[in-house]
């Protein structure tokens, strides 16, 4: 069963229509009924981009497989809010009846800084991100690279989640912290 309140205000469905298959020539894989708004990014390898049924994806969302091995996928009846950066080096996956707010940031590698090297020219570390079912993730959080986000879990908004979130558990803070459990 989806939210009826975030499919009310769909774009003008020729418009969707457009732009979904625009990006299925691209050879992103779309399931049904996938709404992707207008000025949606899905930059570098669209190809490793797999959007399941009912997922939507609004305005401003660069969604940015950066190199050819790595993935992206976004579970069924997933929402992205507005203007949310999702960059993978490896694997991001995003579970089913997930809502993911406006300005999140989402990427799983992070840069090495040895000493006596110049950061600009070391190997970036990656690590798969996996966001679980029926996760929240409030607007303007971070999610850095490795964590795994269990099912049910919260994220409050503005948090920098650098570890684990435990199923049914609600974070928040920087870095996130446990608040208390969903009841």
């Amino acid at each position: 069963m989806t939210n009826a309140q975030l499919r009310k205000h769909l774009p003008n469905k020729f418009i969707s229509l457009l732009i979904y298959i625009w990006h299925l020539i691209r050879g992103v894989s779309l399931k049904k009924n996938v709404i992707i708004y207008p000025r949606v990014k899905l930059l570098r390898y669209p190809r490793n981009i797999n959007l399941m049924n009912n997922s939507i994806i609004k305005s401003g969302v660069h969604l940015c497989p950066c190199n050819k091995d790595s993935k992206i996928s976004i579970g069924e009846n997933t929402t992205i809010g507005f203007n949310t950066f999702i960059y993978s080096s490896k694997k991001i996956t995003i579970g089913n009846d997930c809502l993911i707010a406006p300005f999140v940031y989402i990427v799983d590698s992070k840069h090495q800084f040895k000493l006596n090297n110049k950061i600009n020219t070391q190997d970036n570390i990656e690590e798969p991100i996996i966001i679980g079912d029926d996760v929240w993730i409030g607007a303007h959080s971070i999610i850095l690279p490795g964590v795994k986000i269990a099912n049910g879990a919260v994220i409050a908004a503005g948090s920098v989640v650098n570890k684990d979130i435990p199923a049914n558990a609600i974070y928040g803070g920087v870095p996130a912290k446990f608040l208390k459990n969903r009841k």
